[in-house]
């Protein structure tokens, strides 16, 4: 799938030469970067922005659906223009958000662990499912089950600018705008032809990412109609966590130390009352005590996913009459994404073991047989190599098997998705000043998982089963190979047979329809406030949509039998569709009046009728609105406000997956006595403590060698839930606007926002699980505690007491769906922008920052009302800065413009040190992480201070020079991340599996370091 990066520069050194060669060929006029007047590049607001068209004519304002070209709404909306897109160079949609301060970094090419292969926004960290992603003005087929749109199927190269709208925007978009929306304009009636090709490269010689595009328009019929073609393709080569110093190592955020995998190499296995035991780097007894050789799973994961997509766009509009126009548009692209993890294993499932198992060493079995009250002459007896099973003197013993399987190679999951979305339409005119438009599209999303090197858990039992070197016992499944899972890595059993018996090829399909049409009138009347100008304008319509979604997983997927898989991938079938009566009134009360310039007032309101395709669901209403206000007292001075009541309905995730045992984020479980290296972090339970640990499901035998969870992280069971309701959000912004007349093209925007969500569809946190059962201080339960419900849903692994093992006996918490939750968040967006010609040189500032004062999550009624800005953690996911901005700058001088970016992210605490540790479910001893100096098996970092309990403010610039060589034909040369700031160093656990991956957030910051940016664009 990979091509070599010296044919790509080939590719682009020979695409460059054709274009200058076609230098003399006629072309528009290229546009300077800053023109006086018109808005800098940066995150601008829509006063700034240039309310256009799209590529079919459609005019869009994000926000409402009256079309009008003059209109300027009471909602901030945060604009990326065409100009800041093509100087950041982002070959992807969700690396150009994930940048922008008020979007918090989601599913992404920095996520490696917890990729599905899709792309993802997080508006106001009020979740991805919280936010609709447009194209136009219009919703498309979403990816998966949570409904969410696939950031990498929007073709980039159309896109003119990005809009991003916060608050409640369900009025005028449906269910699911709960904290905004993220709306891409594509460019109107494109004409020419247009190539960009670009390169990125980092400093070091690695994470490729190749690009091209090739885009072409025409007029036709004197200009009553407009086509354009796009077709583009892009590969990004993966990034290894083991080709960066700070990543070769698996830090533990515990220790500071080497961290890594308990499930590890050579093999850990439980013995009841001792704990969990390795075997000796020759397989012949075990190693004294329960420490042991975490495995480092870090070089085998990546920092930078592989990535490959081919896109294709097409619209069209024709005006058939004067009257009357038609438009279309199309979307198809296919994507491939590969995920690439550490090698599978057993992680601490139960296997039988025969005591006349051929590896089996006279010192294992004794031990085995000691801790299983076997007697000496009982356990001598059951070593006979004849014995099978059902024979007399045939023994077995259960133990919980943690062990890489190194030699089968790493897990990589390839997702392969086809995508594509139609669109046809009709709009025209019902007098001057009305207009009517009608359309439907249906669009279809396919991912296919093709999941290799994952070890099955049958088998892993199965190549146990043996008493010879040769063959396995009858009824074991065909093909089975004995292994010698007693002695070291790579010995001479691990023969091609023996791997190719133990893993097999899954796959898993996801599909997603959604079916919609829409149709509304909008204008106005003609009549107008008595002192006002302007008219009434309004829009009133219908919609429906009807979305549907599936999942096949063939057995090994949806039984569970892939090894360390994060649990089984269940069948999942749902539908549901919504009719929907939409209206929306723009009053403008006073206009050119003293301190009344203008008073405008807006009102929209929405009907939902949703039918979910359930036995026996009567599906439910609802209703949306929202309020708004702005008064422009003098030229230059705006204040507005808007108050909006949002709704999101529960997804098809939400409301059918079956429940199921799968992974979650817990570094500490105050049972345990052990850290995940085998060291004794506290004394054994006693008390109330010990009698919760016993109720559920420790035993006298294990109680005092319970180990904290493997690498961070512990089973939890849940699942959808079909009595869901819809949750609802309310949201309020009050802003002002100054644009001073004294200092021309200088705007100034202040907007506070404040976003509430009651009813929210949540499930609790780890930490409020541990914390319901086991007390603020998670570690002294009150007395009763061990008959509390909230205790006892917490189920462990028999047979070694701990959170970690066999999906089948260990759920682990209970995290299921509810409706129970709450989310606020509130804060200050600051938008500002001046441009300035002095004669020689064009320059402009535009700069956007956002103070984020609270993003508050409670599970549910009672808990603890957690708080994440300024932390991190397994709770709160990845850093939450309360001061985020970007800043450029830019001059251009004779056609050469010249950028610097400046993004900041503010710092961050780990939230076990936030002074109230306590009631957010950190014990003392674990409230703080590490701090000191890294010991030597930090490898490179050896020596190195760190303190991983705080990640200071981190500060990025990137240089970009755009050079107009010709009319047609311009070059982009850039440096981003200047001066090669690395990471933060949190070790491996400090966050969510998710985003702390490669001892720190590589979503959040840059793991590639400094990187050179290449591009050439030709117009005709």
């Amino acid at each position: 799938m990979r091509t070599t990066f010296r044919s790509r520069l080939l590719t682009t050194t020979l695409f460059v030469g054709a274009v200058m060669a076609a230098g003399s060929a006629s072309a528009q006029q290229v546009d300077s970067t800053v023109t006086p007047g018109a808005p800098a590049p940066g995150v601008v607001t829509q006063e700034g922005a240039d309310t256009s068209e799209t590529s079919t004519g459609d005019i869009v304002v994000t926000g409402t659906l009256i079309k009008n070209p003059n209109l300027v709404q009471a909602t901030p909306v945060k604009v990326v223009g065409a100009d800041e897109i093509d100087l950041r160079q982002s070959n992807t949609a969700e690396g150009l958000l994930r940048e922008l301060p008020g979007i918090t970094p989601s599913i992404g090419s920095a996520v490696n662990n917890g990729n599905g292969g899709a792309s993802f926004a997080n508006l106001r960290n009020l979740g991805s499912n919280r936010n609709v992603v447009l194209l136009d003005g219009v919703r498309l087929v979403p990816a998966e089950l949570n409904g969410r749109f696939d950031l990498n199927n929007i073709p980039l190269a159309l896109v003119d600018r990005v809009d991003v709208l916060t608050g409640g925007a369900s009025t005028t978009y449906g269910a699911d705008a709960v904290s905004g929306v993220i709306n891409f304009i594509t460019r109107r009636d494109f004409a020419g032809l247009e190539a960009n090709a670009s390169q990125q490269i980092s400093e070091r010689g690695d994470a490729n990412v190749f690009r091209v595009d090739l885009t072409i328009g025409a007029n036709f019929d004197d200009g009553r109609g407009n086509a354009v073609f796009s077709i583009g393709y892009q590969e990004a080569d993966p990034l290894y966590q083991g080709d960066r110093d700070f990543g070769v190592l698996a830090l533990s955020s515990a220790t500071g130390g080497g961290g890594g995998s308990g499930t590890a190499v050579p093999s850990r296995f439980s013995l009841p009352g001792q704990g969990t035991r390795q075997v000796n780097a020759t397989g012949t007894a075990f190693v004294p005590g329960n420490a042991f050789t975490a495995f480092n799973f870090n070089p085998f994961n990546v920092y930078q996913t592989p990535f490959e997509r081919f896109n294709i766009y097409g619209a069209a509009n024709y005006q058939v009459s004067d009257d009357v126009e038609v438009y279309t548009r199309g979307i198809f692209s296919k994507n491939t994404v590969e995920t690439i993890i550490a090698p599978s294993g057993s992680f601490g499932f139960a296997v039988g073991i025969p005591l006349n198992n051929p590896f089996l060493t006279d010192g294992l079995r004794n031990t085995f047989c000691g801790a299983n009250n076997i007697s000496a002459a009982d356990c001598a007896a059951a070593a006979n190599p004849a014995l099978t099973p059902g024979a007399a003197g045939y023994r077995t013993v259960t133990s919980a098997l943690f062990r890489r399987a190194t030699e089968v190679g790493p897990r990589v999951s390839e997702y392969t998705t086809q995508f594509f979305d139609y669109r046809l339409g009709a709009r025209g005119a019902i007098t001057e000043t009305i207009d009517w438009d009608v359309f439907g599209s249906y669009g279809e999303s396919e991912n296919l998982q093709a999941i290799q090197g994952y070890t099955l858990n049958t088998r892993v039992r199965d190549s146990f089963l043996a008493n010879n070197v040769s063959s396995c016992f009858a009824g074991t499944a065909a093909g089975c190979v004995p292994i010698n899972w007693f002695g070291p890595e790579n010995n001479a059993t691990w023969t091609p047979a023996a791997i190719d018996f133990l893993n097999e090829t899954s796959t898993v399909l996801t599909r997603t329809t959604l079916a919609q049409a829409r149709g509304t009138i909008s204008g106005d009347f003609g009549v107008s406030s008595p002192i006002s100008e302007n008219p009434i304008s309004f829009a009133v319509g219908g919609e429906y949509r009807k979305y549907g979604a599936s999942r096949r997983s063939d057995t090994l997927a949806s039984g569970g039998d892939l090894g360390g898989a994060g649990g089984p991938q269940p069948n999942v079938d749902g539908s549901y569709d919504v009719y929907e009566a939409i209206g929306e009134l723009i009053v403008p009360l006073i206009q050119n009046r003293p301190f009344f310039q203008d008073l405008t007032v807006e009102g929209g309101i929405r009907y939902s009728s949703y039918t979910i395709d359930a036995a026996g669901d009567p599906g439910f209403n609802t209703t949306t609105w929202k309020v708004a206000g702005s008064w422009t007292p003098v030229n230059g001075l705006k204040f507005r406000g808007n108050y909006a009541r949002a709704v999101r309905a529960p997804n098809i995730a939400e409301l059918f997956s079956p429940v199921v045992t799968g992974l979650t984020n817990l570094q500490d479980d105050p049972c345990a006595t052990f850290n995940d290296n085998g060291a004794r972090i506290r004394p054994n339970p006693t008390g109330n403590l010990r009698a919760v640990c016993l109720a559920q499901g420790a035993t006298a035998a294990t109680i005092d060698s319970i180990a904290q969870p493997i690498s961070g992280q512990a089973n939890s069971t849940g699942g959808g839930n079909l009595l869901l309701q819809p949750e609802v959000g309310t949201s309020w912004i009050a802003g002002v606007v100054f644009q001073p007349t004294f200092v021309p093209r200088l705007s100034i925007s202040v907007d506070y926002f404040n976003i509430k969500v009651k009813g929210a569809i949540t499930q609790p946190t780890p930490g409020d699980a541990i914390t319901s059962c086991f007390g603020a201080n998670a570690g002294s339960p009150p007395a009763g505690a061990a008959t509390d419900p909230n205790c006892t849903v917490i189920r462990r692994d028999p047979l070694t007491g701990g959170l970690n093992g066999d999906p089948n006996t260990t759920p682990g918490l209970f995290l299921t769906q509810s409706n129970l939750g709450m989310l606020k968040t509130s804060g200050v967006d600051v938008t500002a922008n001046y441009a300035h010609d002095i004669g020689f040189a064009k320059l402009s500032l535009a700069g956007t920052l956002t103070w984020t004062d609270e993003s508050k999550f409670q599970a549910v009624p009672g808990s603890y009302v957690r708080d994440c800005v300024g932390y991190y953690s397994a709770n709160c996911g990845q850093p939450i800065p309360e001061w985020q901005w970007t800043v450029r700058g830019t001059a251009t001088i004779e056609g050469v413009d010249v950028s610097l970016l400046w993004r900041h992210i503010g710092g961050t605490r780990y939230e076990g040190a936030a002074d109230d540790f306590a009631a957010r479910g950190f014990t003392t001893a674990s409230r703080a992480i590490f701090q000191g100096t890294l010991p030597a098996t930090a490898g490179v970092l050896a020596g190195e201070q760190v303190n991983f309990n705080r990640v200071g403010a981190k500060d990025y610039f990137d240089l970009t020079s755009r050079i107009n060589v010709s009319e047609n034909l311009t070059f982009t040369v850039g440096i981003q991340n200047l001066f090669d700031i690395e990471p933060p160093l949190v070790g491996g656990e400090a966050g969510s599996t998710t985003f702390n991956s490669g001892n720190t957030f590589p979503s959040t910051y840059d793991t590639i370091g400094r990187r050179y940016v290449m591009a050439a664009k030709i117009r005709f």
